[in-house]
């Protein structure tokens, strides 16, 4: 037996993050046993457990629960702390080797001060330094650091951890991460110097929306706050603090923006203590009540790739092909003369065999390195491009591949999903929905990486955040971007912005895309098992089903919401309603009803969860009084859906809107819409998550795999033919022929239309949360409900949930037998549907099935921990 993949808070060793309630969690494997006996967890304030703080003794059976245990704490500032677990199985036990987590500041007062550069040239990028001396050797010490807009904080010349784009994106006006690092090793008995170099980031350089952002939007001046807490050997503790003492010089980095990139000249030196080159700082006031420990997870290069070509194009320039479109930057090797200027550009895709970048708006998306003469290996700091070409200008010399290294760069995550079947474009497709989520979730879940936008929209996460949570371990990432959410919402009454952070854009309240308040916690809490962001949200939850209710009510209380502008279902194919035709042909007021009941019925089990009892019954009460008011405004009395579009009918389904009595009818009306519409997807962004989910389980999985399959235009193997290695925005973002069909809004890296991949675990594979209860979310107890398919040989899903690694398989040999491969983890149990199975002619480990049961055309059996193959010929419906 081992027990791993030890987290705290869904993180792994978090050091400095915002923790009140610790939340462990662990997996155990490699172990014959099947089920917990007992467990026991141990708190210690040092690796040794001698001084152990909490120890939950040995509890029987699983009154610990691996996916979300809370021991009782009360924790105290700048302290480390370790834990273990103990498993017992039927057979044998396991200890784990000690996970920690250290808290931050806390409460503790800062004894530093906010400077900033004293100077009146705010554009001017600086690097900020003191020098101090210890006498002794140095046993710990920690830094508690912000800078804005970013910073790369350095110690004797080496920069501290390899963390990128500090102190993150978030609602800057709301509150301000700092960040805590462990600067040990960094420090030396005599003269040291820390100096911290500052670039505009999304805090001051150009960000936000409405034709390509402002400059400045949470603050027009680089400001620092540092505080270095030392234990010397001799017992001395020292503290060094940002003070009006510090100094500034000029940084090499001379421009450097989100949107537009960065420009750097070498012949500056980085970090020379010069009195002679240098300047003062002075304090500036910031509010330090804004500052929290941090929430971001650290982005980092989590990959690297080589360039697969060069191109001379017929315009006469040198390009680089990447091979992959991504997001992040290009290294280089130099050793070009002093003062050559080497310029690069970033785009997405050619056109007619030429660089091409128009469709990034204003965005500039350039790096340009001026060189000193010496070797060198650049790269930016406080910039990314979303990118498969590069421009290069100004090299000397030959080009060699082998200088060159693209630099991916996302929010540390673990990968836990993947996807293979015998369709190398299907395969594709799969790869490309998870290249999207590495290229957009750089710290915040943005639309797209490349153009003059990069925002958090919240249309996009709320329908692609079920797949994201199968692909990776999501918990972390959208916990803070919920926290966020909930920042920005609260200064709204009620209303959810369109983008989080809102930066300049202050709108919001639209239907679907605001609905992430509900959807988003909802889902990370089935994924998850861990109600702590249910509790974390649920005030967020209820403000906005009450900001809805009350623009229901100040248009009449019909329980219907038909106030409002809303994006609808974003760039659906259909006959276009409104004179924007990005807005979809479903009618607005249909969807945000839809949704109005949706969210109501997600509070409302929130609410149960939490023992929240009143308010369960109100939220319950007010989305069935919503149903209701659907029902008799759009349905017909003979169950006629008076909304005949594709997405229309998949909220009907999916939502369970119309009466159950007509529940057939709506499905057949459903399935002869799409054969109208010659088995061809019409969705846009809200129909599109659901629409295979809904057709394969009711009875059309034929038809969700012909819309999964199609390859004319328009499908999502479309894209793949035509050499995509990243979901698009639009269905048609290049025509046929390889031209951009438009350049106003058109990325080539936006994940939304990727959702289908959640249909290929839940649907195609059949992995399920089964969540209702205390003991059954978070993968503790699955539905594994393959739905396969001639059109398919074979497709298999491997998910490593935080109970443990499933896998679910099926295979359809020549003679039509159904083989199914299943995997259930550790103390995990599944309901096992197999489709259209004959009862007692099944195997079952080559043995035959026992305790099973028909359930329509299928049969189900409930397994416990356990490799599974099952075999049968399944009948022909």
């Amino acid at each position: 037996m081992k027990i791993t993949h030890l987290k705290t808070n869904h993180i792994v060793n978090p050091l400095g993050f915002a923790i009140e309630n610790p939340t462990f969690s662990w997996i155990v494997e490699d172990t014959p046993d099947m089920i917990q006996t007992a467990a026991q967890v141990q708190v210690s304030y040092d690796h040794d457990f001698a001084e152990t703080v909490f120890d939950s003794g040995k509890v029987e059976g699983s009154g610990i629960d691996s996916l979300a245990y809370r021991p009782s704490l009360m924790l105290k500032p700048r302290t480390r702390y370790y834990w273990r677990v103990t498993v017992w199985g039927e057979t044998e036990s396991a200890t784990s080797d000690p996970a920690w987590f250290e808290t931050a500041k806390q409460d503790e007062a800062w004894q530093a001060v906010w400077i900033t550069p004293d100077t009146d040239d705010n554009h001017l990028h600086p690097i900020l330094y003191q020098t101090f001396d210890l006498p002794a050797e140095v046993v710990s010490a920690r830094a508690y650091i912000c800078g804005l807009g970013l910073y790369r904080f350095e110690l004797n010349g080496a920069k501290v951890n390899d963390e990128l784009f500090t102190p993150y994106c978030n609602a800057y006006d709301q509150w301000i991460q700092y960040q805590t690092f462990n600067i040990t090793d960094q420090l030396t008995v005599g003269a040291n110097l820390v100096s911290v170099m500052l670039g505009n980031g999304w805090y001051k350089g150009r960000y936000g929306g409405n034709k390509g952002g402002v400059v400045g939007i949470y603050g027009d001046r680089f400001a620092l706050l540092c505080e270095l807490h030392i234990t010397l050997a001799n017992g001395e503790e020292l503290i060094v603090v940002t003070d009006p003492s510090w100094l500034v010089q000029p940084s090499p980095v001379i421009e450097s923006d989100i949107f537009d990139g960065e420009m750097y000249d070498a012949r500056i030196e980085k970090v020379v203590p010069s009195p002679d080159k240098s300047f003062g700082v002075k304090p500036i006031d910031i509010d330090m009540t804004r500052l929290e420990a941090r929430r971001s997870l650290p982005v980092y290069i989590i990959e690297t790739i080589k360039p697969i070509a060069v191109i001379h194009t017929p315009a006469g320039e040198t390009v680089l092909d990447m091979g992959q479109n991504m997001t992040g930057w290009l290294r280089f090797k130099t050793s070009a003369p002093a003062d050559t200027s080497i310029y690069l550009q970033f785009g997405e895709v050619l056109q007619e065999g030429n660089f091409f970048r128009d469709n990034l708006r204003t965005a500039k998306a350039e790096y340009t390195y001026i060189a000193d003469g010496m070797e060198a290996e650049v790269e930016p700091y406080f910039t990314f491009y979303g990118f498969r070409y590069v421009k290069i200008s100004g090299w000397v010399g030959d080009l060699d591949l082998d200088d060159f290294t693209g630099c991916v760069i996302y929010s540390q995550m673990d990968t836990i999903g993947e996807i293979e079947t015998s369709n190398e474009k299907v395969n594709q497709l799969f790869r490309n929905a998870m290249w999207g989520q590495k290229g957009n979730f750089l710290d915040i879940p943005t639309d797209c990486p490349q153009r003059d936008e990069r925002l958090g929209w919240t249309g996009d996460i709320q329908v692609f955040s079920g797949t994201a949570c199968f692909n990776m371990d999501s918990s972390a990432f959208l916990g803070k971007f919920a926290y966020d959410l909930g920042k920005e919402q609260a200064k709204m009454g009620g209303m959810v912005p369109h983008v989080i952070p809102m930066a300049n854009l202050d709108g919001g309240g639209s239907t679907a895309w605001a609905d992430v308040a509900t959807i988003l916690p909802w889902n990370l809490y089935e994924f998850y098992g861990d109600r702590a962001i249910l509790e974390q949200q649920f005030e967020s939850m209820c403000a906005w089903v009450d900001y809805i209710k009350a623009i229901d009510d100040a248009s009449g209380g019909q329980q219907l919401w038909t106030e409002g502008t809303h994006f609808g279902d974003w760039l659906a194919l259909d006959p276009p309603l409104y004179p924007d035709p990005r807005r979809g042909g479903t009618p607005h007021d249909f969807i945000a009803s839809a949704f109005y009941c949706y969210s109501a019925r997600l509070v409302a089990k929130a609410a149960t969860l939490l023992g929240k009892t009143e308010q369960a019954d109100a939220y319950g009460r007010l989305s069935d009084e919503v149903k209701a008011a659907i029902q008799a405004e759009y349905f017909t009395s003979t169950g006629r859906l008076a909304i005949p579009t594709q997405t229309g009918y998949v909220l009907a389904l999916f939502m369970d809107l119309m009466p159950d009595e007509h529940r057939g009818r709506v499905e057949r009306d459903f399935i002869a819409r799409i054969n109208s519409d010659n088995a061809h997807l019409r969705t846009g962004f809200v129909g599109t998550p659901y629409l295979c989910r809904v057709l394969s389980n009711i009875g059309a999985n034929d038809l969700a795999y012909t819309l999964l399959l199609n390859e004319d235009f328009p499908s999502w193997l479309y894209a793949i033919n035509l050499g995509a290695t990243t979901i698009w925005e639009r269905w048609d973002s290049l025509n046929a022929d390889g031209s951009i069909s438009s350049t106003g809004m058109n990325s080539l890296n936006h994940y939304a239309y990727g959702s289908i991949v959640e249909w290929m675990y839940r649907d195609m594979c059949g992995l399920n949360p089964a969540s209702g209860g205390d003991d059954v979310t978070g993968f503790r107890h699955a539905r594994i409900a393959p739905k396969p398919d001639v059109a398919l040989q074979w497709a298999l899903a491997r998910y490593r949930s935080v109970a443990g690694l499933y896998e679910s398989g099926w295979h359809i040999d020549e003679t039509g037998q159904l083989t199914l491969d299943i995997t259930i983890p550790f103390n995990a149990s599944a309901c096992v549907v197999l489709p259209d199975a004959p009862l007692g002619d099944i195997m079952i480990n080559d043995q035959p099935l026992r305790n099973s049961e028909q359930v329509g055309a299928n049969v189900e059996v409930t397994l416990g921990t356990g490799r599974y193959r099952i075999a049968y010929q399944p009948i022909k419906q």
